[in-house]
């Protein structure tokens, strides 16, 4: 053997003796063959065998696994985003003529997806209130193939009736999606409640750093993950398996600062209802919060993202008091280790029950920061929303 052909083949070396508690970083695009027989014969391996690295390696398919198990499903599909999730659901199992319904807090790229690429190629949406219930049986119709669920709803808050919208559901053939990202599985299993589809956006809380982009759908049924995989296939969508060994890395911690967080995302929402600047704290544990009852029957623990209304007139102020936060970063997505804050605009997004607030809507992400210092920084920025000398001037 020749060196040029010796920098092309890697030796051999023995494993014997070696253990790791890490799950290795297996990168591939050729997946190679034992013999001419097995490559020609490579179609028969199906969607849970090696046949291109497109497809999958050991290292999503432990990321897979784990996540199957955690929901209680049959298989799960990774892909690169949350917002790919949700759109490869719609774009496998809605066809011309049929119909989905979304609810009026759902996140706004799937609410755009479905009128501004589903609904032009002849695939209806309608959007449903979603304190909604049983009563969502009225709006389903012969069209309606699909439901949309998402559980606190984003910037609102709203938790929905699940079981009971899955039911009026089932009784009319359709399927369900639940995206349960700010839950997450150790919070609240959609799939044992009867949805077929549990959503997550593995960004956020399982990759924990702010530093991935993935998504991830898990089934009940075999039969789904089958067409899903197929649609991906086609359309040569897969996931970097870099990306996949961050989130196996950020999983294992999950379960021990998700509790933090949601116990400091709980104080923080009961104390922030007595601030001058707030007229109404939107956090599924409180009471006032829409469908809190659904909340404590169904999930009964809370991750770290809430949403305050400001009092009329305070966002005359509240640019130049964000930017001046010193703990709180600025930023969209959450379920890192730092803490966010960021304005969201609800009232153009609502189509069935109006937004009514007047205030500015701001969403908060708790992170893994000291929570004193958090609260300091927080209070220091609602007290210079209220107060009348911080102009731009002082």
């Amino acid at each position: 053997m020749q060196d040029l052909t010796r920098c092309v083949h890697h030796p051999v070396v023995s494993q014997e003796g070696f253990a790791s508690l890490a799950v290795p970083t297996y990168r591939a695009s050729t997946i190679v063959y034992p013999d001419a027989k097995s490559f020609s014969n490579r179609g028969k391996r199906g969607f849970d065998g090696y046949t291109y690295g497109l497809h999958g390696t050991p290292t999503t398919r432990t990321l897979e696994a784990q996540l199957s198990l955690l929901h209680g499903g049959v298989r799960t599909v990774l892909v690169p985003s949350g917002q790919a999730a949700a759109s490869m659901i719609l774009l496998t199992f809605l066809m011309p003529g049929e119909r989905v319904l979304i609810p009026d807090n759902v996140y706004s790229p799937v609410r755009y997806f479905c009128a501004d690429y589903l609904k032009p190629r002849g695939i209806d949406y309608g959007v449903y209130d979603p304190q909604i219930g049983a009563d969502i049986a009225a709006e389903i119709d012969d069209r309606t193939k699909l439901i949309w669920i998402e559980s606190p709803g984003s910037g609102t808050m709203e938790v929905q009736d699940v079981p009971a919208i899955i039911q009026a559901a089932k009784a009319r053939g359709a399927l369900v999606a639940c995206d349960n990202t700010w839950a997450s599985p150790l919070l609240f299993k959609p799939l044992k409640h009867g949805a077929d589809f549990a959503v997550e956006a593995l960004t956020k809380y399982i990759g924990g750093h702010s530093d991935l982009l993935l998504g991830s759908i898990t089934v009940a049924d075999i039969e789904l993950r089958q067409r899903i995989k197929l649609v991906l296939r086609d359309m040569g969508i897969g996931v970097s398996p870099d990306e996949v060994s961050l989130a196996l890395r950020g999983i294992e911690t999950m379960g021990v600062w998700l509790r933090h967080v949601g116990r400091v995302s709980e104080e923080f929402a009961q104390a922030l209802q007595k601030s001058d600047a707030v007229e109404q704290v939107l956090h599924p544990a409180l009471p006032s919060c829409p469908g809190h009852e659904f909340w404590k029957r169904d999930i009964g623990g809370s991750s770290g993202v809430f949403s305050v209304v400001l009092k009329p007139g305070a966002e005359a102020n509240l640019e130049k008091a964000m930017t001046e936060l010193k703990i709180f970063a600025i930023g969209a997505s959450w379920g890192g280790t730092r803490s966010l804050i960021a304005t969201t605009a609800l009232k153009d997004e609502r189509t069935v029950k109006p937004w009514t607030s007047k205030g500015t809507v701001l969403r908060i992400c708790i992170g893994l920061e000291d929570e004193q210092d958090l609260w300091q920084d927080l209070s220091a920025m609602l007290s210079k929303l209220s107060a009348k000398q911080f102009t731009d001037g002082a």
